[in-house]
């Protein structure tokens, strides 16, 4: 642990110190010429880029390079070493600090540490005459804190790879988990090969039983259902540990921890195995922006001061959330935070993270109570918090430096510039930002407005309102607006008819028919228009009925409503069937034509009267009728090629719960009559609340 001293693990505020002489890169010019509203904050982009590059610098210069500094797992913990087995933490406050468990029948003072002058304490037990490890896999395992007063606090190590709950209990305990037999991987990560096509998941509530779900139960249930529909790319929520299972995953207790509520850290090592298997990416969602408050079983309070891992004053808590803030300006904090992620990359096998609350990081208000409506003095003054910005970009590079395939989505909402674009360009380094302004546009529309009365522009304005040269993930919906207190979009169209009228065996009710029609249309106009990925919650494809909830006081601790029904959808006599035919369709259309990968679209069409939207993106011509009763027979359509086209995909189609009424053979001639800026033009039939994919013949 080379270390300059004068260090002493804190870098003092890093964005106030003396920039470096690094010259600007030439390739900022690109993020000015994209965006000239933030030619008036170069100064401040270059001063947030040097500042980055001073603290790579030092921990360069420090630790031999920024690869060793972020493998802190394989000197923090418990790791075998030449000597034995060696025990290490960085705990500043404590006056003391012992190892128990298992091993030494839970004695609080036979395995002290020594601590040395940067606060690290230390440990080496030798291994036994056999050879054998003196503290076996799966025995449980935990540090005594010596408070300021005397007292001994247990307390799990912040760097544990294992932690359960023991039956009739709610605290946490830390397992050693070294195997005898490592999990022997079976296949390699796969390549992304077309856009990134997410399916949004919990692994606890993917069976149909009211249970927590396990890892074994996903990999040999859900996956191939993943597999069949067409998604590439698993976004795995709440698998760091956390010891409150209705926190969906956000309050995580022990950050190295895959949660064991589902299984051992080699069963989800198999899930991850097994996707890889069928092409499928995953993806973690990653919660570096908190952490619990919980103290027994969690990192706070650790070495038994506010301020090991946080700040210590107002600054290290967020009362919203009620859970601690990282001081990002300390070494072992930056330390422990980049060696969770790769961690995860190089123990879980994991091909990236959605980083969660990035918005709340980088601003001093956590974005509450502020509109982002677009002010650029908002994303380049003193509301930004600096350090946790400069640690997103420490991030992001050593994950694209290391792993040239690693993807990196930011659930970020304020429209922060350059947040997606690479470092050298200015930007924070991050592949793809949440496009979350759509599925609250989808909300709004569906509370507030008739059918009649659906804004064209609106709907277009918002989908296509984005960043130049930043990627965006689109969604419909995501499991924010599953969760209990909202309702998804399935039930916002239908609401209790979906109790009733959803059989084969029952009348298609207006309500049904209605919800089923714009269910589709709302999601494929979503999917074309909205990005350069796409984003769905598991189950939602097929209209999954009512909220989410986890068992908690308040619902008596059931497990109702904390499970997918897939019965609905494997029930062919069920309409859900025909939402799910249309999700799977769309997928593998895109797969084909791979429009994710494609330019923004160009929208030649948004009738206010008619109620219709036309766009090209890649080779395919879009057609959206959302009138709610008026179909149209030859109406003339914009087109850029001249040929045929043919119907690629009709939300309309019998075999999608559609009415049938177009037919799936026909051909449209385009001709050379110029129409809405586009050098040709075709007449399609476009009936009411339909959705058309027109291809290339």
């Amino acid at each position: 642990m080379r270390r300059v001293k004068a260090q002493r693990h804190n870098l003092h505020r890093f964005c106030t110190q003396k920039m470096v002489d690094d010259q600007v890169v030439p390739h900022f010019s690109r993020f000015l010429h994209d965006d000239p509203y933030v030619k008036p904050y170069q100064t401040e982009i270059e001063r947030r880029y040097k500042e980055f590059c001073s603290l790579k610098r030092r921990i360069e210069e420090s630790e031999g390079s920024l690869e060793k500094f972020s493998r802190g797992y394989e000197k923090f913990g418990i790791n075998r070493t030449y000597e034995g087995v060696t025990y290490r933490e960085w705990a500043p406050g404590a006056r003391g600090v012992y190892l128990i468990g298992d091993f030494n029948g839970w004695s609080r003072t036979s395995h002290p540490c020594t601590k040395n002058e940067f606060g690290v304490w230390e440990l080496t037990i030798p291994y036994k005459e056999d050879g054998s490890s003196p503290i076996p896999h799966g025995s449980k395992v935990k540090v005594a804190i010596q408070l300021e007063n005397g007292d001994l606090a247990d307390r799990i190590s912040p760097w544990i790879r294992y932690a359960v709950c023991p039956e009739n209990d709610i605290l946490y305990e830390g397992v050693h988990w070294d195997p005898p037999q490592p999990y022997q991987w079976q296949h390699s990560r796969p390549r992304k090969t077309s856009g990134l096509r997410i399916y949004e998941c919990h692994v606890g509530i993917a069976s149909s039983e009211a249970k927590v779900a396990s890892y074994k139960d996903f990999t040999y249930n859900v996956i191939p259902r993943i597999k069949k529909l067409g998604y590439n790319c698993i976004q795995l929520m709440a698998v760091m540990e956390h010891a409150y299972y209705a926190c969906f995953g956000y309050q995580v207790t022990n950050f190295f921890a895959a949660s064991s509520r589902y299984g051992t850290p080699d069963e989800l090592k198999e899930l991850i195995d097994v996707a890889h298997g069928n092409g499928i990416l995953v993806l973690l969602d990653v919660v570096h922006s908190h952490a619990a408050k919980n103290v027994m079983d969690g990192l706070n309070e650790f070495d038994g001061t506010q301020t090991c891992y946080f700040h210590g004053n107002g600054r290290g808590f967020h009362t919203l959330w009620d859970s601690r803030l990282f001081d990002y300006t300390k070494w072992e904090v930056l330390r422990f935070l980049l060696s969770n992620l790769r961690w995860y990359m190089e123990y879980y096998q994991f091909d990236g993270f959605r980083f969660d609350g990035v918005t709340s990081m980088i601003y001093h208000d956590h974005g509450l109570g502020h509109g982002f409506g677009g002010d650029y003095p908002d994303y380049f003054g003193l509301g930004v918090d600096t350090e946790s910005l400069i640690y997103l970009m420490l991030a992001n590079d050593m994950l694209h430096s290391l792993y040239p395939g690693v993807i990196t989505i930011a659930e970020e909402v304020s429209g922060m510039p350059g947040l997606c674009r690479p470092i050298t360009e200015g930007g924070t380094g991050f592949d793809y930002r949440l496009g979350m302004a759509t599925p609250d546009l989808w909300i709004k529309i569906l509370k507030e407005r008739k059918d009649e009365d659906w804004p064209m522009w609106d709907i277009v304005w918002t989908l296509i309102n984005r960043r130049h040269n930043e990627k965006t993930i689109t969604y419909a919906e995501s499991h924010d607006q599953a969760l209990v207190g909202d309702k998804t979009i399935a039930f916002w169209l239908m609401d209790k008819e979906m109790y009733w009228f959803m059989s084969e065996t029952t009348p298609n009710t207006p309500i049904i028919e209605r919800g089923l029609a714009l269910h589709k249309m709302i999601r494929l106009i979503t999917f074309g228009l909205g990005g350069e990925g796409y984003l769905n919650f598991i189950g939602n494809e097929f209209g999954h009925p009512e909220w989410l909830d986890f068992p908690r006081a308040g619902n008596n601790c059931s497990y109702h409503y904390a499970r997918r029904q897939w019965n609905l959808v494997d029930d062919h006599l069920l309409r859900y069937r025909y939402l799910n035919a249309f999700d799977q369709a769309m997928m593998h259309l895109e797969e084909k034509y791979h429009w994710l990968e494609s330019p923004q679209a160009y929208v030649s069409l948004h009738h206010e009267d008619d109620k219709l939207i036309v766009f090209e993106r890649g080779p395919l011509l879009w057609v959206f009728n959302f009138h709610t009763s008026k179909s149209f027979a030859d109406y003339r359509i914009g087109a850029s090629v001249a040929g045929k086209y043919r119907i690629a995909l009709d939300s309309d189609a019998a075999e999608f719960g559609g009415h049938g009424r177009l037919d799936a053979n026909c051909e449209y001639l385009v001709d050379s009559q110029p129409w809405h800026d586009r050098a040709f033009s075709l007449l399609v039939y476009v009936p009411c609340r339909t959705a058309l994919i027109l291809a290339p013949a």
